[in-house]
């Protein structure tokens, strides 16, 4: 993977968070990078996006990947530091799909870990375990096997589903290294309680969130994102799709085709939306690093 350059590197404009937890040279093209400790009963809960200067987190497309809006090493880089300090990486089945889509219909998709060999080398000194990659689906027709992040040779897997989604899971069998996580009630899901979980079963105690925007908006509305790192990308793509983009089979159906922002799903009104503490802020060439933590309601 591409490490910023010593002329790239990120340039910091304020920083209020804590100090990082150890002395280590992997921290150099970013600066301090340190969390507080974890709410009692949960993970701490942090997400990860990249947007537009509108606000769009993809093109959607044959160039619908992530990368299309970054065009950053320093944003690749600094993923893989955040993920260096995660327990597990959460995401919801679609983020996994797509990817493997883009990728091609002989392709059993990706495994999303840390990629950088010196952010590696953090990871253990931090006393981190074996990374841990978690779903969240109503596994309606998910098949393990045709998945490459479910295979165990890289990482630990785990899926967070009602009890009806567990049920069809056990009946695949699946190996020990994919936990499966039930919370709710027959095919209703209840996500606060499979947040929990994750800290009493698996020992999670900080968790990144890596989308997608549906996912990333419900654990928004429960009131458990504690920060945001959001890089802003000297882009302008606009929300509508144009007519001379070429379209997949998917989004063919769609007369008026929208990107997505971060927030998926229904939002707040004026009374109750969520207020968040601008914590750091950092630059590199013409892309901006920030982080949030929230603040509360109303």
């Amino acid at each position: 993977m591409e490490r910023p350059s010593p002329s790239r590197r990120f340039e910091v404009l304020f920083d209020n968070a804590e100090p990082s937890l150890i002395s280590d040279d992997a921290y150099a093209p970013y600066g301090n990078f340190g969390f507080p400790p974890p709410p009692a009963g949960r993970p701490w809960i942090y997400s990860n996006f990249v947007q537009s200067l509108d606000g769009i987190t993809t093109l959607l497309g044959k160039h619908g990947s992530g990368g299309e809006i970054s065009q950053s090493p320093e944003d690749r880089w600094l993923m893989d530091l955040l993920r260096a300090h995660a327990d597990g990486l959460l995401m919801g089945m679609n983020t996994l799909l797509e990817e493997q889509r883009i990728r091609g219909p002989e392709s059993r998709g990706i495994v999303f870990q840390v990629a950088d060999p010196q952010l590696r080398k953090l990871r253990d000194r931090l006393g981190k375990g074996r990374e841990r990659n978690i779903f969240v689906t109503r596994a309606v027709d998910l098949d393990l096997s045709r998945h490459k992040v479910f295979d165990g040779d890289v990482v630990d897997a785990a899926i967070l589903t009602s009890p009806a989604g567990a049920e069809r899971l056990r009946a695949q069998g699946p190996p020990p290294h994919v936990a499966v996580v039930a919370a709710g009630e027959g095919e209703t899901f209840d996500l606060p309680r499979a947040i929990g979980k994750l800290r009493e079963e698996l020992g999670v105690k900080y968790l990144l969130c890596e989308g997608g925007p549906t996912l990333y908006g419900s654990l928004a509305r429960a009131d458990l994102v504690d920060e945001k790192f959001m890089t802003v990308s000297p882009i302008e793509v606009g929300q509508v799709v144009p007519p001379e983009q070429e379209r997949l089979a998917s989004e063919q159906t769609t007369s008026l085709l929208l990107r997505p922002t971060v927030f998926g799903g229904p939002g707040y009104t004026r009374d109750n939306l969520t207020r968040w503490t601008w914590l750091s802020c950092r630059k590199a060439g013409d892309h901006l690093f920030s982080r949030y933590r929230r603040k509360g309601r109303g």
